[in-house]
C-alpha cells in the first residue's frame, strides 16, 4: 500500500469516527493521555505541540499545566478530529489551545517554536516514524522535550491490542485482509523497532534526540460490557481492521469478542483489562 492510500484510509476512518471517538462507555485514551502529559512534564509558559491530537485527550491536560502564559497546538490529519478539539477549546474558553489540520509526517511549522513535542499513540503510525521524528528536532527549542506513547509490542501477541485479544481473534478471519493488515506484516513494520527497548532507544537517538528513556506502565481499560468495547473499537484504530472484514466475518468477530470479553467480567460489573503502554521520553540537544 503506497503512502497516499495509507494516509487516505487513516484520514477517512478517523473523520468518520470523530463524533463518537472515545465516547462510547470505554475509558482508556483519557487516562493514558494524562499519563503521557505527566511524562512530558510541560511547565507553566511552555509551548507544546501535540502530534495526532485527535479529540484533544492530551491537549487539554497539557493546557492546564502550561497555563495562560503557555500554549498548546494540536495537529491531526483528520479535519473532523481537529474540529472536535477546536469546538471543545471554544466551549471551555481555552485561549491557550489551537488545532490545525496537518500531515504530521511533514510538519509545516516554524523552527524552535516548541518546548515540548508529544504524541499519544500517533507518532508510530506515520509511514516512516523514525524519519518523521527527526523532522521535529528543528521545531523544538534547545533542550526541549519529546514524549510519545506506543503499545507494548510482542511478537507473540496480536498487534496493537492487549494480550487477552490474541486468543479472542481467530486468525482464520484475517486471511482475506489486504496483505498490509496481516498480523505478520504489521509485526514486521512495528516490532522491528518498537518491541525491543534497546532498538527503540537507538531509533530515537538516530532521529537526533538524547537522554532517551523507555518506561512501561499498565493502564486500565474499563468498559461497561463486551458489547460496549466492540462498539467503541469501531471509533479508534481497530476501525481499519473492521472495515476490511467481509460482513459475515465482521458479525462472527463481533459475536466472538462480546462473548469472550463478557466472560471476563465479574457479575454485572464492568470489564477491566490491563493494557501495557510504553512511554518514551527524550531531549533535543542544547
Amino acid at each position: 500500500m503506497d503512502r497516499a492510500t495509507y494516509k487516505g484510509e487513516v484520514t477517512s476512518a478517523f473523520n468518520e469516527a470523530a463524533a463518537r471517538y472515545d465516547r462510547l462507555g470505554v475509558e482508556f485514551f483519557t487516562p493514558m493521555a494524562r499519563r503521557l502529559v505527566d511524562h512530558a512534564r510541560p511547565e507553566p509558559g511552555d509551548r507544546v505541540l501535540d502530534i495526532g491530537c485527535g479529540a484533544g485527550a492530551s491537549v487539554f491536560p497539557a493546557a492546564d499545566r502550561v497555563g495562560p502564559r503557555g500554549s498548546v497546538l494540536g495537529i491531526d490529519i483528520a479535519s473532523a478530529m481537529v474540529e472536535q478539539t477546536v469546538e471543545q477549546a471554544r466551549a471551555q474558553g481555552r485561549d491557550n489551545v489551537t488545532a490545525r489540520v496537518m500531515d504530521a509526517e511533514r510538519p509545516d511549522l516554524p523552527e524552535r517554536s516548541f518546548d515540548v513535542v508529544m504524541g499519544g499513540y500517533s507518532v508510530i503510525f506515520l509511514p516512516d516514524a523514525p524519519a518523521a521524528l527527526s523532522r521535529y528536532v528543528p521545531l523544538t527549542a534547545d533542550g526541549g522535550r519529546l514524549a510519545f506513547s506506543t503499545p507494548v509490542f510482542d511478537s507473540g501477541t496480536f498487534p496493537f491490542l492487549p494480550p487477552v485479544f490474541t486468543d479472542l481473534i481467530p486468525r482464520s478471519l484475517l486471511r482475506d485482509l489486504p496483505p498490509e493488515w496481516h498480523p505478520e506484516r504489521l509485526q514486521q513494520r512495528f516490532n522491528s523497532w518498537l518491541e525491543d527497548p534497546e532498538d527503540l532507544v537507538r531509533a530515537v537517538e538516530s532521529a537526533g534526540y538524547r537522554e532517551v528513556s523507555v518506561v512501561d506502565e499498565q493502564i486500565d481499560m474499563v468498559a461497561r460490557s463486551g458489547e460496549a468495547w466492540v462498539d467503541w473499537s469501531h471509533t479508534q484504530g481497530m476501525r481499519l481492521l473492521w472495515e476490511h472484514l467481509a460482513e459475515a466475518q465482521s458479525r462472527e468477530l463481533r459475536r466472538t469478542l462480546i462473548t469472550g470479553l463478557d466472560a471476563m467480567r465479574s457479575g454485572d460489573g464492568p470489564l477491566t483489562i490491563e493494557v501495557p503502554v510504553r512511554y518514551v521520553t527524550a531531549r533535543v540537544p542544547r
